[in-house]
């Protein structure tokens, strides 16, 4: 349950939003500050929109752990993991388990958000070292750590959200992304099971995919540098950006961040464009 209250008392009214994890209070930069614990999960949260995300965080006393290989993020955690790697993946399962059973939280929060395009080009062209890198990031990881972190809240008493990044690539054939596109459609196929199971549980978590559009980042700018013949879509993300038609970052993460708000099914599968 997730209601915006306006709270009368002795210094006067107090804006804010009633959760399941309890009242938080509004503050003037639009951030509430929380009375509970509240961890959050951010893998890829050292660039493009996952730094976004990390920036743009709406809770003034949140705990940040940011999943990356470079780290930087300001203010967060940084576990040091190269999620294209499957030795990395029980770093993450444990850390979960970890600080969920330490801190005994009352929200939490794991968006995976780390991808990669490369590499770009037919299928049967490109690097094959580099095409299992994609499908390990892109496809399994994703899988694998939401499972881990399905796992860590699983019988717990909070709220718990789980938000796989997807992309308009998971519905619509991008050639010389193959292994991107299938990975977003893995995700979103992924999304739509699980919340069926999640239905099952009290209290269970509320797993969504949503995709964020098109972004003014550096896997943006990798695409728009390809040529027709490796990627035919760059010619009209080149379009876009002469355009000014690339959403913001930011703009685009406080939707993100607006949907632990909204009422949605667990298992939805969205775009930002659904939500604005």
């Amino acid at each position: 349950m997730r209601r915006r209250l306006l709270v009368q008392g002795d210094g006067g009214a107090l804006q804010g939003v009633l959760h399941d994890a309890g009242f938080w209070p509004a503050l003037g930069d639009g951030k509430v500050t929380s009375l509970r614990r509240i961890l959050i999960w951010i893998s890829g949260a050292s660039a493009g929109l996952g730094a976004a995300l990390a920036a743009t965080i709406p809770f003034e006393n949140a705990e940040l752990v940011d999943l990356s290989r470079r780290g930087g993020t300001p203010g967060a955690h940084h576990v040091a993991v190269d999620l294209a790697d499957p030795e990395s993946w029980p770093v993450v399962e444990n850390d979960f388990q970890q600080r969920i059973e330490t801190s005994d939280p009352d929200l939490v929060v794991f968006i995976h958000n780390a991808g990669t395009l490369t590499p770009l080009g037919s299928a049967d062209r490109v690097d094959t070292a580099e095409y299992t890198r994609n499908v390990l990031l892109n496809s399994a990881s994703a899988q694998v750590l939401g499972h881990s972190f399905l796992r860590a809240v699983a019988g717990r008493e909070c709220e718990q959200h789980l938000i796989m990044i997807s992309s308009g690539a998971a519905i619509r054939p991008h050639e010389g992304e193959a292994s991107y596109c299938a990975g977003k459609a893995g995700i979103d196929q992924w999304v739509r099971t699980v919340g069926l199971e999640q239905r099952r549980r009290s209290p269970g978590c509320r797993v969504i995919s949503v995709s964020p559009g098109a972004l003014d980042t550096d896997m943006q700018a990798e695409l728009r540098a390809c040529s027709p013949d490796e990627v035919p879509e760059s010619t009209r993300f080149r379009e876009m950006e002469a355009l000014g038609r690339l959403s913001k970052p930011e703009n685009v993460a406080r939707i993100i961040w607006s949907l632990l708000d909204r009422d949605l099914e667990t298992g939805s599968v969205l775009h930002v464009h659904d939500v604005t």
